[in-house]
């Protein structure tokens, strides 16, 4: 079965140390689990490719520089490279196809509607009010026909949450849309010991974005009835702002930046709690991978309760839910963890187990694909606890 995998999204490098590189890169490692033989057709490669996929066959079709360099002019040279993509399929030929959603592409319906192929469309956000609200969008009714155009034409639309199944019903109510939250591979993020040795050490992983609240574990740190320290594996635009909080609450915290998607186990040994602190107020439609691998990693997790985390993170079992944007509640329930060290093993236990039998990424591959008429060429592959 031939897979062409379709990323048209010039934010998003396929080989990149992005959660949403790290999406693409495991979609395709189950694929491929399940027997296919997967094509990559991306506008954006990235420089991190793993060994295990480095033989993988990509098709890379960059966006060009528009003459005018304006916001119009960079959304008709996306389109202009999605189309070159859906060619490119076209002529290597695909059982199925399987795109992550961006703006302005209609390469899923372009090649469907002249081959057959199976369609799946991946949306990992209502990207449309995103790109206008976060960024610049000109052709706004361009980038809706699209969406439109895509999601009729796929058999199936993968929503990576409830909000955004119901942004897209919104914009195509006869779409065939199915929940597929995030994975984890188990048998890459392996279990995890604490330190023993020095204060606990309390786990953030991500880009250092606002919406992931980082600034509010910091300030819990510095609220904490007990010592622990903040390690911070990640990089961003608040990077510089983080580091000169932390002086200023006279934190010693462990910022060890970037690191690929192969290096996050490494960076995860040794810790005793991982936190996701989002903040209130943001829009809660993501499916957030660093939970699932910090549960993987048999961490315990504290975590803000919005969204998708209410799902993720059994309270009192696999970890301990607080209210967003209070990091008085964040550092009491880190405090509680730290001081019954048996009690943090525990959830992390329960945390793996519970990943491995729910959340692994071929479970996600199946409920994408479940009652489509699939020649599934390989056996099933599971990780084990």
């Amino acid at each position: 079965m031939r897979v062409a995998y379709v990323c048209a999204d010039p934010g998003v490098p396929a080989f990149g140390t992005k959660g949403a590189s790290v999406h693409i890169q495991e979609m395709v490692r189950a694929w491929r689990a399940k027997g296919a033989q997967v094509h990559l057709y991306v506008v954006r490669t990235g420089d991190h490719v793993p060994d295990d996929l480095l033989d993988v066959p990509v098709t890379h079709v960059p966006v060009g520089r528009p003459a005018d360099g304006g916001t119009a002019g960079r959304e008709r040279a996306q389109q202009v490279a999605a189309d070159a993509l859906a060619r490119a399929v076209l002529a290597d030929g695909a059982d199925v196809v399987h795109e992550r959603y961006s703006l302005f592409s209609t390469a899923l319906a372009q090649v469907t509607a002249r081959t057959g192929a199976v369609g799946l469309l991946e949306v990992n956000a209502p990207l449309v009010e995103e790109q206008a609200q976060h960024r610049e969008l000109d052709d706004a009714a361009g980038a809706l026909a699209a969406l439109r155009t895509q999601a009729a034409a796929a058999d199936r639309v993968l929503a990576v949450s409830g909000p955004v199944s119901d942004w897209v019903r919104t914009h195509v109510p006869s779409a065939r849309v199915v929940i597929t939250p995030n994975g984890v591979d188990p048998g890459r993020i392996h279990a995890v010991a604490p330190d023993r040795v020095g204060a606990p050490v309390v786990v953030f992983v991500g880009t250092l974005k606002p919406w992931h609240g980082v600034e509010h574990l910091l300030d819990a740190a510095a609220l904490a009835r007990r010592p622990w320290q903040v390690r911070v594996v990640g990089d961003g635009p608040q990077a510089s702002a983080l580091r000169e909080r932390a002086d200023r609450l006279g934190l010693s915290v462990d910022f060890r930046g970037a690191v690929t998607p192969q290096e996050v186990p490494t960076h995860l040994e040794g810790a005793a709690v991982a936190v996701a602190p989002y903040p209130a107020g943001e829009d809660q439609y993501f499916s957030p991978l660093k939970v699932l691998e910090y549960s993987a990693a048999a961490l315990p997790v504290v975590a803000s309760d919005v969204g998708q985390l209410g799902d993720l993170v059994h309270d009192g079992v696999t970890g301990l839910l607080v209210p967003p944007s209070d990091p008085e509640a964040l550092a009491a329930a880190v405090d509680a963890l730290v001081s019954v060290p048996d009690r943090a093993e525990r959830m992390g236990r329960a945390g793996r187990r519970r990943v491995v039998r729910q959340h692994t990424w071929l479970h996600v591959l199946d409920r994408a694909t479940a009652g489509l008429a699939l020649p599934w060429a390989g056996a099933r592959e599971e990780a084990t606890a």
